[in-house]
């Protein structure tokens, strides 16, 4: 470095310290005193002080250590981009032409003109990156800017962001196009939203899909087996997270061809998954995220399935790089509360192979094909998994193991206090809510994905024949099922409440949505076919608990459970509209005539019926919506970090802490810190009473028509009641599902990124 670079690079980190420190009133005197000798070393020393310095009482630090930052990634793209420094952004249409020479980005971008691009150009905004703060900044450049195959930085923030709109928007009508490109834009921009990890990541670039998570269901057979553990294979490679659903699978000791106890049950096949989940990693960054839900009536539930990832027992026996999730219906819930005149729990719960249920009780669809247990729920009114689970406990042919309810629920718990999981599915309220169940009291949603937020039709997929064609290639015919794909996106409630714009947002955002599922190139068939069928989209939320500290909400209080509920009635009112108007402009999804959608029946039962409901419902019953799932509140984490707000709908971690990953280690605080908003943050997710979470959460899962990412967070010194407590109001408040226990003496449980967006 020349002396006269030396220089420059003083000049200028001095000169971001002075206009930063006046935005944020920062005492940086020290620091610019210190900066007058080092030179090239200036912007180093200078970012190591700054973040060093984040703290309670000085938490907008990390805005200086963000600008100084953001001078380093100018420098860096204008030295790979060939142009002045001073302009922070070069030439876009140069950036477009360069990257797809390099096989970077898609050709897919060239579908724009020359005119148009330049004109996108100009509605870039750098000034909006000083919206970061240091970590959410770090995230996006470390993880997600376009770089060269040599990991030379090309693309700057607003970039990635015109970027990706121009991606989702390529196929609007030509003379719109432009028009919604720009609100795309302005939406990502202004962190008013978040994309998926999956699209925040690949959008406008050569290799990689855009979905999050993916949902299969495996059939009981050697051929199900198989190719499930190919097609979770594939999509694992692509980045995708994975649910699976194995309670059609049968148990141990289960017969095979009638040759009696041949069977090893679901234990090998689940290992055999981990094993795919180890050795395919996503796109060379981190191994395949898989969970396995299996109901708490088949058999193998107490012979292995809870002792998956704990720490004790028999290794060949164990899948500790999976994560559990346990499917329940309400009976089982019921038989918990049953007790003796002493207060003992007393209620019994049997376990079945679901061949042998199939087998023996020769249930039949309509089409001839066999039921089991797990092919039917509880409505309201009429208890069709009760009569049939009443039915298989009565017939004495049927083998089962017996335990009691509450010793089977002991071991949930305890499982849970040591490894997070399993994941608790509530089958009956799922089902119940489902606006596109295919019929009632036939389960439809065998399961959850990894963060437990979707809730889709699922069926498996079969091979029905198998022949040698005219040009002796051995052709292997198979008939798709519903596997379900994961399409997110999420507000950022922080800003888009505060400034007053979902209204504006999400219309908007439910497009971009829409638009992935049409450009999403997904490598297994019967996903691509599920995802345009159903059309399903996941529209969430980040920051709730930087929205209550800014409103002036305590978290444990009937106001914060009163917010929820208002404001996800509107955010729902204002997806319902948005999905409304496309199917108005695009056409509705190609079930729509057999759902609740179009009966008006989802409105009824969620109970709204106000006047702007009543006239919503009207004209969705004669125009469609054009998605058949519209909202999910999934995990957001990191894309909530890009954000500068809160994860999810979690409480904050601590009001000061140390964010710690593989590559990096600083001290962050949360958002917005100041003496009005300390109060409302200082309790942390530890110390909170979990019942006003479970309050809040009912509240707001009134109006989201699939599920809600939710933690519990307690203390390593819970007793089994309290626990036990906070699963039954969980139930008892109609909560679709549960995610992670987290327990304070619990190791860091690393998580699916693609999910986490």
């Amino acid at each position: 470095m020349t002396a006269i670079q030396k220089q420059i690079n003083l000049n200028q980190t001095l000169q971001t310290i002075k206009d930063t420190a006046v935005e944020y009133k920062l005492d940086a005197t020290e620091l610019m005193a210190q900066l007058s000798h080092r030179e090239d070393t200036a912007r180093d020393y200078a970012m190591h002080y700054a973040l060093n310095n984040v703290a309670m009482d000085t938490p907008d630090w990390t805005f200086l250590a963000a600008r100084l930052y953001l001078d380093e990634l100018y420098e860096q793209a204008s030295s790979n981009r060939k142009y002045d420094p001073s302009q922070k952004y070069g030439d876009f249409h140069e950036l477009i032409e360069t990257l797809i020479h390099k096989d970077i980005y898609s050709e897919e971008l060239n579908t724009y003109s020359t005119t148009d691009i330049h004109e996108l150009g100009r509605v870039i905004e750098p000034e909006r990156d000083h919206l970061f703060n240091y970590i959410g900044l770090f995230l996006l450049a470390d993880r997600y800017l376009a770089r060269d195959h040599d990991r030379n930085l090309f693309e700057l923030p607003q970039e990635r962001f015109m970027v990706i709109a121009m991606l989702l928007m390529k196929d609007e009508e030509p003379s719109k196009r432009l028009g919604f490109v720009k609100e795309a834009y302005w939406a990502m921009s202004n962190l008013y939203m978040t994309v998926a990890t999956p699209t925040l990541s690949n959008a406008g670039k050569k290799s990689g899909q855009l979905a999050s998570c993916f949902i299969d269901t495996v059939e009981d057979s050697l051929d199900g087996i198989y190719t499930n553990n190919w097609d979770i294979a594939r999509l694992s490679k692509d980045g995708g997270g994975i649910g699976v659903y194995y309670g059609k699978v049968r148990a141990l000791g289960s017969d095979i061809k009638k040759f009696k106890g041949n069977s090893s049950g679901v234990i090998p096949w689940i290992r055999l998954l981990n094993n795919t989940a180890v050795s395919v990693d996503q796109l060379g960054q981190r191994q395949g995220a898989v969970a396995v839900y299996l109901d708490i009536f088949h058999k193998d539930m107490m012979n292995g399935f809870l002792d998956l990832k704990t720490n004790n027992g028999d290794e060949r026996r164990k899948a500790h790089d999976i994560f559990t999730g346990v499917t329940i219906p309400d009976l089982f819930m019921q038989k918990l509360e049953e007790t003796d005149e002493t207060g003992r729990s007393i209620g019994e719960w049997h376990t079945f192979c679901p061949h042998e249920v199939k087998t023996t009780m020769g249930w039949k669809d309509e089409q001839g094909q066999p039921l089991g247990l797990e092919d039917f729920y509880d409505e309201t009114d009429q208890k069709y998994f009760t009569e049939k689970y009443e039915e298989a406990v009565n017939h004495p042919l049927l083998p089962r193991k017996t335990y009691r309810a509450m010793d089977m629920m002991a071991r949930i718990m305890v499982s849970q206090l040591e490894t997070g999981t399993p994941y608790m599915f509530y089958r009956d309220e799922v089902n119940r809510q489902n606006p596109n169940k295919l019929q009632e009291g036939r389960t439809s949603i065998y399961c959850s994905n990894l963060c437990t937020e979707i809730a889709q039709n699922m069926s498996a997929t079969t091979i029905t024949k198998e022949f040698e064609d005219e040009d002796g290639n051995i052709v292997i015919v198979r008939k798709p099922g519903d596997f379900v794909v994961c399409n997110l996106s999420s507000i950022n409630l922080a800003r888009s409440v505060k400034e007053n714009v979902l209204e504006r947002l999400i219309p908007i955002q439910v497009r971009m949505l829409d638009n992935v599922i049409d450009l999403n190139n997904i490598s297994v068939g019967q996903a691509q076919r599920t995802n345009k069928k159903y059309r399903a989209i996941g529209l969430g939320t980040f920051g709730w608990h930087h929205l209550l500290a800014l409103e002036n909400i305590q978290w444990e209080s009937e106001e914060a459970v009163q917010y929820a509920d208002n404001l996800y009635e509107t955010i729902a009112f204002e997806t319902i509209k948005a999905s409304k108007d496309l199917a108005e402009e695009k056409g509705q999804f190609s079930q729509f005539k057999d759902s609740e959608w179009q009966s008006g029946r989802y409105f009824e039962r969620k109970g709204y019926h106000a006047e702007k409901w009543r006239g919503l419902q009207k004209e969705v019953v004669e125009k469609g919506v054009r998605n058949g799932w519209l909202m999910a509140v999934a995990p957001n984490s990191s894309t909530a970090k890009i954000g500068g707000s809160t994860d999810g709908i979690d409480p904050i971690y601590a009001v000061e802490y140390a964010e710690e990953k593989k590559n990096f280690k600083f001290k962050v605080t949360v958002p917005d810190l100041d003496h009005k908003t300390y109060s409302y943050y200082k309790k942390s997710r530890h110390e909170l009473d979990q019942l006003w979470s479970i309050r809040q959460n009912a509240a707001r899962q009134k109006h989201i028509d699939q599920s809600i990412s939710f933690n519990f967070y307690v203390k390593h010194t819970i007793k089994a009641k309290e626990l036990l407590n906070m699963h039954m109001e969980a139930w008892k408040n109609g909560l679709k599902t549960t995610y992670y226990v987290r327990s304070t003496s619990q190791a860091e449980i690393d998580e699916c990124e693609a999910c986490h967006s």
